[in-house]
């Protein structure tokens, strides 16, 4: 009673009879598992490559590549949108230079126009005319375009019509340079004084709107019908357009007739003077309004 179960089966000579039967199903089945693994090991490596063939696997850097391919892809969708908006292919461009001038300080101002190449005056000019005068003036009077004599001197109304233009301002107790900024649409001659083109307006335009917000004037003279059309967004006459207060961001704006328009229209010259006095009213109100709340 003493023998262990192994020791009673030793005796019964079962024990090695068992170890024989299982031996070999036990080989068998290390065999097998052994060799299970190897019969299936080439199957995965085929199944690896199926989704190298089908791609599932590559779905990955596929879908990577879209995500590198992004910032490629925006650049197309931004001129798309710049191709919609106009015919022009330069939009972009001018968006870019637009924003730019924006931000210049007068020195820096005065550098670019004196470069610009952006529209085909800068090949018939002899010098460009950025303005003169006081660049915190309360008046700010606005022509067209520089003329010959402005051309080469690189001041605007330096001929027959500055004089005029002088002589209206001292009618009104003003001078050129003393809290006077006198400045064009145009900061290039067109060639013969012809009109200003459309395109040269709205490269130039940048310009005179920087010089707006860096003079801050109380109030703007708009001279003939170019400046009044550009400063205003308007298509409107001259005769339409004056005897009233305009609005240019705040400021205001009155129009009258250029200079060198009312030296080939001498009547025209008694509506001139009484558009100079409605400007010389409305400054007096505007600085009254201006001095009033330090009172």
């Amino acid at each position: 009673m003493s023998l262990s179960p192994e020791d009673r089966l030793r005796e019964l000579e079962l024990l090695p009879v068992w170890r024989r039967r299982a031996g070999p199903d036990v080989a068998k089945v290390i065999a097998t598992a052994a060799t299970a693994p190897a019969v299936p090991v080439p199957e995965p490596v085929p199944a690896q490559s199926e989704p190298a063939q089908s791609e599932p696997a590559q779905s990955a850097p596929a879908q990577c590549e879209p995500a590198h391919s992004e910032p490629a892809q925006s650049e197309p969708a931004a001129s798309v949108e710049v191709v919609d908006a106009g015919p022009d292919v330069d939009l972009p461009l001018d968006e870019r230079r637009r924003a730019a001038i924006m931000t210049m300080d007068w020195e820096a101002l005065q550098e670019s126009v004196s470069l610009c190449q952006a529209c085909g005056l800068s090949q018939t000019r002899t010098r460009t005319v950025f303005g003169v005068g006081d660049p915190q003036a309360d008046w700010l009077f606005i022509g067209e375009a520089p003329g010959a004599d402005e051309d080469r001197r690189g001041e605007p109304f330096v001929g027959a019509a500055g004089q005029l233009l002088d002589n209206m301002l001292a009618a009104i107790q003003l001078k050129r340079g003393d809290n006077v900024y006198i400045a064009n649409v145009l900061k290039c001659r067109p060639p013969q004084n012809r009109d200003p083109h459309g395109e040269e307006v709205v490269r130039c335009d940048p310009y005179l709107k920087r010089q707006v917000a860096l003079i801050r004037p109380r109030l703007i003279v708009a001279l003939g019908r170019f400046a009044a059309q550009s400063v205003l967004d308007t298509d409107a006459s001259i005769a339409s357009l004056r005897g009233k207060l305009h609005d240019y961001q705040g400021v205001p704006v009155l129009v009258t007739y250029h200079p060198a328009y009312l030296l080939r229209n001498l009547p025209d010259k008694l509506k001139a003077w009484e558009d100079l006095c409605f400007a010389r009213t409305t400054m007096q109100r505007l600085q009254s309004v201006a001095a009033s709340p330090s009172e």
